[in-house]
């Protein structure tokens, strides 16, 4: 099978791990530079180089390089180029236009909003355009084709508005050159207030199941929207539990996404259930480590990985759980981290990864694209677990030299 992940992608060692424990034979299909591929450790796994900023030349690539009995995509940027290719392959896989419309927030919005699926009311701003809206303040501006809350930024005025799109085209100045006009595009959007959850779908054949229901404790309102704790199962009444699942597989299906892993992210407030995202894919970073099924402690990449080879899956989530994102506090090189020992050992945590290396540059939001590292915890009860989390989390001191 064919994972296919950006150059410095957290999800690849996950998902082969998984495969290896299927048996089945994984391949790492990635966009580094073909010169620096003779250094990858093609004694661990197979690789492949994919142009993954051109999904028609990427998927003729793929077919070319087959035969693969599924294709993965592990984020954002590789969705459409797995659908792609699995159609070309005839195997399971989203039609890639779905998939197209997951990745970019200005066709999701426009297909959510022809569908009658709530979400918040939006503008698009064009390229070179002077930054203004005709929506009510608050609003939150964000690029159309970054995730992981990059770029995205509250403003609350008109002079907020326009710091916030000179921030946001400056972020995207140092992307790849794009012929695709979205790629310049900015999304304004009416800011949804109260709390915000996420959650994880797997279809197959249009069918859905739960897979995980994500509380996020920590109030995400701005400037920026760094997040930080996940916790399952939800603290939510039933009923609004019920209605938020239903709101995800309406949006699933206004998309035209029928197949894989779905990651979705919603506001719950005075105005109802308002979808935010909607990705055709798994839960990004380390955080799908944090979801075991069944009592063979089934991990997330595996249920994704036996979907799309059409084996029947009936994911029963054990227990309560939770991640947090460790955050980076500010810019600089990062020194070191210090307290991981101490917070390995408070109760109920799992596991504590540190991501990052030392020497890193580190960047926050809005500009950077990643966190410092992941906190896993597990216990009986959903408040348990995020206590367990931040008691951890104090005791971990981030130590950063400033950039001269």
């Amino acid at each position: 099978m064919l994972i296919l992940a950006r150059g410095g992608s957290y999800r690849v060692d996950d998902f082969v791990a998984a495969a290896r424990r299927l048996g089945v034979e994984p391949v790492v299909g990635t966009d580094r530079c073909h010169q620096l591929a003779e250094l990858w450790d093609a004694t661990q796994f197979g690789s492949l180089e994919v142009p993954l900023d051109d999904p028609e030349a990427a998927a003729a690539k793929i077919v070319a390089s087959g035969p693969f009995a599924a294709v993965i995509a592990t984020d954002d940027t590789t969705s459409e180029v797995a659908a792609r290719a699995a159609s070309l392959l005839g195997l399971r896989g989203n039609a890639w236009e779905a998939a197209r419309r997951a990745g970019n927030k200005r066709l999701l919005r426009e297909a959510l909003a022809a569908a009658g699926v709530a979400s918040p009311i939006h503008e698009i701003l064009e390229p070179g355009a002077v930054p203004a809206t005709t929506l009510a303040y608050p609003v939150v501006c964000k690029p159309l084709g970054l995730s992981a809350s990059r770029g995205v930024i509250r403003a609350d005025s008109d002079e907020e508005l326009l710091h916030a799109v000179t921030r946001i085209r400056a972020i995207l100045a140092h992307l790849r050159p794009s012929d695709d006009a979205d790629a310049r595009r900015v999304l304004i959007e009416r800011f949804a207030p109260g709390p915000e959850v996420a959650v994880e779908l797997l279809l197959q054949q249009g069918r859905p199941s739960l897979l995980a229901f994500f509380d996020k404790p920590d109030p995400l309102d701005g400037p920026f929207f760094e997040e930080t704790i996940y916790v399952t199962p939800s603290r939510h009444p039933a009923e609004l539990v019920t209605k938020v699942i239903k709101t995800v597989v309406a949006a699933a299906a206004a998309l035209g996404l029928t197949e894989g892993p779905i990651h979705a992210e919603l506001r719950l407030g005075p105005d109802g259930v308002q979808v935010i995202e909607v990705a055709a894919r798994s839960i990004g970073g380390l955080c799908g480590r944090v979801l075991r099924f069944g009592l063979g402690a089934t991990s997330l990449e595996e249920l994704v990985i036996s979907a799309a080879l059409g084996h029947a899956v009936d994911p029963v989530l054990v227990g309560a759980a939770g991640v947090l994102m460790i955050p980076i506090p500010r810019g600089g090189v990062l020194k070191a981290v210090h307290g991981v020992p101490d917070a390995r050992t408070v109760t109920h945590i799992e596991d504590l990864v540190i991501t990052a290396q030392p020497g890193e540059l580190l960047l926050p939001l809005p500009e950077g694209n990643r966190y410092l590292g992941f906190v896993f915890a597990r216990a009986d009860e959903p408040a348990t677990v995020e206590n367990a989390l931040r008691k951890a989390h104090d005791k971990l001191v981030v130590e950063l030299t400033p950039v001269l």
